[in-house]
C-alpha cells in the first residue's frame, strides 16, 4: 500500500494512538492506565436504557399543491421554502430573532400550532445543564482548590530552591518557583512574586495578559539553553478566557491559571526542563498537595477525561523504580549515579497522542515527539475527536495537487470518522480528502472507532456526550417517517450533530486538548397535536448520561439537591420522549397526556433554562435576549496564525410534515444554526463578540452543504 513520503511518521502517530486506546479500554499497564487507577470507577457507572423497535410507518409523500396536508394554511413559507418542503418532506427556514429554543416553543403553542419536538432542542437542554454544573462545580469547589494548591506548590518549590542552591538543580528549582508564582498570579493578583523569578514571572504575566501569540517562554528557558532553536514557545493567545469563563472575575482568574498548569509543557528532551518534572512531583508528596491536585483532576476527569501528558502518577513510579520506594528530595539528589537511569526509564513512557504546542513542520518524526513530550503538571485532557483531527491535518496528511498544506480541520471530520457516508460525501465535494493520506487515514480513524467499546465511550461525560450523538449519523430504515429518509435529512442530522458537538467543545474549551496543525394568552381550539422526532436511541443513550451525570457528581458530593431534581426531571422527560418516538415509529396511538407533555414541552425547556442559569443571576424569561443560545469555540489552530472557529447561532424554525391518525400535517420546531470559519489566531473569539456579529449581520454564511434543507 502506498502512504508516499509521510506514511512511517502517520504509522508511528497513529500505532500512538492505538496503544492509548488500548490502555484505556482495557487497563493494561502503560501511561494512561496509571492515571485510570487513581480514579474512583463508582464515579464513571453507566446504565444504558434500551430501545426496541421495528419501525412501521407508512411511506407517504407531499402533494405539489400541499393538498394532502390537513393543516396548510396556518403557514406561509416562500416558494422556495414550499418547494423544499415538498421535496424533502421537512424544511428549516432561518429565523433572525428567535434566540432560544424555549421561547420558539412557547411562542408556537399559543398560536397554536403543532409543535415538533426536535433532538436539537434536547440535546441543548443538556448543554446547559453540563456548563451549569461545571461552572458550579468551578466556582465553589476547583478554584478555591487550586489557589491553595498554587499556594502550597510555591512554598514547597521555594523550600526545594533553598535545599538545592549551588548545585546542578538549582535552575530548575528556581524555574518551579516562577511557574508556581505565575499560577498564583493568575489566580490572585495581589499574590507576592519571590524576588528571585520577579523578571521572568512579569513577563509571563504581560505576554498573558496582551495574549501575545506564538513567542518563546522567558520563564521556561530560563538559564540559557543548550540548544536556542529548540527553545520553548508558548501560545499566549489560549490565555483568552472563553466559554463560560469569562462571566466572573473567579472563572477568568481559573481559566488563566488552569490553562497556564495545563499548557507548559517541561520536556523529556530537556535535561532541566526534566529536573523541574521531578521536583515538582516530589513536591506533590508533601501535606495535602496530592490531594488537592486529586481532588481537581479527579473531578474534571469524570467531565473531560483523562490527561494526554505524562504527569505525577508516572513520574512518581519512575522514580520508585529508579531510586527506590518512596524517595524523597534527599535520595535523588545524593544519586547522581541514578540520573541517567531516571532519563533512560522516563524516555520510554508514552508521548501524547495530541499536540497542543507550535511545532516546525519541517522536524523530523523523532524530533517531533521529543519536542511534545513532557511532564504537566495539571495536562489538558485526551478526547477523541481531537485525535481525529491530529490524524487529518498536515503533516499527518500531505499536500493536494494544488500544493495547499490542510492546516485546520473540518468538523465535518468528526461524523465521518464516527462512519457517517453522507460526511464523508460532504467533504469529497469540498476538496477535503483530496489531500494525499486522507483517504488512508480516515479509513484507519474509521476502522478503530468502530471498534471502540461501550466502556470506552461512556468514561466519562465528554466521551459520552459523543456516544449519545452516533445515532443521528445512522441510515435510517424503512418504517422510518418519510421525511427521514433521504439526504437532505442525513445533512440535517449533521447538522444537529455538529451543533450539539460546538456546544461540547465550547463548554470544555479549558480543559480538552486543541489540536495544533505543524507548519401568552390561547386562541381558537384547534386540533394542535404535535409529534416527537423519533430518535429514540438518542434520547435512550441521553437518558442515560443524564443519570451517569447526576450519580457521579453526588457520589462525590458535587451536586445539591436542587441540581439533583433538576437532572431527574430531564431525565424523566426524555425518557417519556424516547417513549413518544418509540410509540411512532410503531404505529401505536399515543395517550392524551402525551400529546399535552408535546403541548407543554416549551414550558419545561423555560424551567430547565432558568434553573441551568441561576447561578449567573437568570430568574425570568425576559433574559433570553440577554443570554442566548448561540455560543463559539475555537477548536484547532494552525501555526500560519489562524484558530478553526465552531459556532451555534439563532435557533432556526422547522417545518416538518408528519403523520398522525393517517392524515398528514405540518409541526414546528427548533433546530441548530451552525456556522464553521477560520479566524486570526491572536483574536479568538468569546461568546460576547459572538453574540455582537450575529446582531450586526457580520456572522459568516452558513456552510454550502445546508442548503439542501435551508431555505429562506
Amino acid at each position: 500500500m502506498g502512504y508516499g513520503k509521510s506514511g512511517r511518521e502517520y504509522l508511528i502517530g497513529f500505532i500512538l494512538v492505538l496503544l492509548l486506546i488500548v490502555a484505556t479500554s482495557s487497563g493494561c499497564s502503560g501511561t494512561k492506565s496509571l492515571e485510570a487507577a487513581s480514579i474512583d470507577t463508582t464515579f464513571n457507572r453507566y446504565e444504558e436504557y434500551p430501545v426496541q423497535i421495528k419501525p412501521a410507518v407508512e411511506s407517504y409523500s407531499v402533494e405539489p399543491d400541499l393538498g394532502n396536508i390537513t393543516n396548510k394554511d396556518m403557514f406561509k413559507l416562500s416558494p422556495a421554502a414550499k418547494n423544499l418542503l415538498i421535496e424533502n418532506g421537512f424544511v428549516v427556514v432561518p429565523n433572525k430573532y428567535e434566540k432560544e429554543f424555549f421561547s420558539l416553543y412557547e411562542k408556537n403553542r399559543y398560536k397554536p400550532v403543532p409543535l415538533f419536538v426536535t433532538t436539537d432542542s434536547v440535546l441543548h437542554n443538556y448543554h446547559l445543564f453540563f456548563d451549569h454544573l461545571l461552572r458550579v462545580v468551578e466556582t465553589e469547589k476547583l478554584a478555591m482548590e487550586l489557589k491553595e494548591l498554587n499556594k502550597a506548590m510555591l512554598y514547597q518549590a521555594q523550600k526545594q530552591y533553598k535545599d538545592l542552591q549551588g548545585t546542578v538543580w538549582e535552575n530548575a528549582a528556581r524555574r518551579n518557583i516562577g511557574f508556581f508564582a505565575v499560577a498564583c498570579k493568575l489566580m490572585d493578583p495581589d499574590a507576592s512574586t519571590p524576588p528571585m523569578v520577579k523578571n521572568e514571572v512579569e513577563k509571563e504575566l504581560t505576554l498573558i495578559q496582551n495574549h501575545q501569540g506564538i513567542v518563546v517562554s522567558p520563564l521556561m528557558n530560563m538559564g540559557g539553553n543548550d540548544d536556542p532553536a529548540g527553545a520553548f514557545q508558548e501560545d499566549y493567545s489560549q490565555y483568552v478566557p472563553r466559554g463560560h469563563y469569562d462571566k466572573t472575575d473567579l472563572l477568568k482568574a481559573y481559566f488563566k491559571s488552569m490553562m497556564w498548569c495545563g499548557r507548559l509543557n517541561f520536556r523529556l528532551k530537556n535535561e532541566d526542563e526534566t529536573k523541574s518534572a521531578l521536583l515538582i512531583t516530589l513536591a506533590l508528596d508533601k501535606g495535602d498537595n496530592r490531594r488537592m491536585w486529586d481532588n481537581i483532576y479527579a473531578t474534571t476527569n469524570f467531565f473531560v477525561g483523562k490527561s494526554d501528558d505524562i504527569s505525577y502518577s508516572q513520574f512518581r513510579e519512575t522514580i520508585d523504580k529508579t531510586y527506590g520506594i518512596n524517595a524523597d528530595l534527599q535520595t535523588v539528589v545524593t544519586s547522581p549515579d541514578k540520573w541517567n537511569a531516571f532519563l533512560e526509564a522516563a524516555g520510554k513512557l508514552e508521548p501524547p497522542s495530541i499536540n497542543s504546542i507550535p511545532v516546525n513542520a519541517g522536524t523530523s518524526q523523532d524530533e517531533r515527539e521529543k519536542e511534545i513530550k513532557g511532564f504537566r503538571f495539571m495536562g489538558q485532557r485526551f478526547t477523541i475527536d481531537a485525535s481525529v483531527f491530529q490524524r487529518l491535518v498536515y503533516r499527518e496528511v500531505g499536500e493536494n495537487s494544488r500544493g495547499d498544506k490542510r492546516m485546520l480541520p473540518r468538523g465535518m471530520d468528526i461524523p465521518a470518522a464516527m462512519g457517517s457516508a453522507e460526511a464523508y460525501a460532504i467533504l469529497q465535494s469540498m476538496g477535503e480528502t483530496d489531500y494525499r493520506n486522507y483517504p488512508e487515514n480516515m479509513d484507519k480513524m474509521k476502522t478503530y472507532i468502530n471498534g471502540v467499546s461501550e466502556k470506552t465511550w461512556t468514561q466519562n461525560l465528554y466521551w459520552n456526550w459523543l456516544y449519545a450523538l452516533m445515532p443521528l449519523i445512522q441510515e435510517k430504515p424503512e418504517g422510518y417517517p418519510s421525511f427521514m429518509r433521504n439526504s437532505a435529512w442525513a445533512r440535517k442530522e449533521l447538522n444537529t450533530y455538529l451543533g450539539s458537538w460546538t456546544e461540547l467543545k465550547h463548554d470544555t474549551i479549558l480543559y480538552a486538548k486543541q489540536v495544533y496543525a505543524e507548519c401568552g394568552d390561547g386562541g381558537e381550539q384547534v386540533d394542535d397535536r404535535g409529534y416527537v422526532e423519533p430518535n429514540p436511541d438518542v434520547y435512550a443513550r441521553l437518558a442515560s448520561l443524564v443519570k451517569m451525570t447526576r450519580d457521579g457528581l453526588q457520589a462525590r458530593e458535587l451536586l445539591n439537591e436542587r441540581d439533583k431534581e433538576s437532572l431527574e426531571r430531564m431525565e424523566v422527560l426524555i425518557l417519556s420522549l424516547k417513549t413518544i418516538a418509540e410509540k411512532e415509529l410503531s404505529n401505536t396511538p399515543l395517550t392524551d397526556e402525551e400529546y399535552e407533555l408535546i403541548r407543554s414541552y416549551g414550558g419545561q425547556l423555560e424551567h430547565f433554562w432558568i434553573d441551568a442559569l441561576r447561578d449567573e443571576g437568570v430568574g425570568h424569561r425576559s433574559a433570553a435576549s440577554d443570554r442566548p443560545a448561540a455560543l463559539v469555540g475555537d477548536v484547532a489552530t494552525s501555526p500560519n496564525g489562524q484558530v478553526l472557529e465552531e459556532a451555534t447561532g439563532r435557533v432556526f424554525d422547522i417545518y416538518a410534515v408528519v403523520p398522525v391518525d393517517g392524515k398528514l400535517r405540518i409541526a414546528v420546531g427548533g433546530v441548530y444554526s451552525y456556522y464553521e470559519f477560520p479566524w486570526p489566531l491572536n483574536d479568538r473569539l468569546t461568546d460576547t463578540r459572538w453574540h455582537k456579529m450575529l446582531e450586526s449581520g457580520q456572522a459568516p454564511l452558513l456552510p454550502e452543504w445546508t442548503r439542501t434543507f435551508i431555505a429562506e
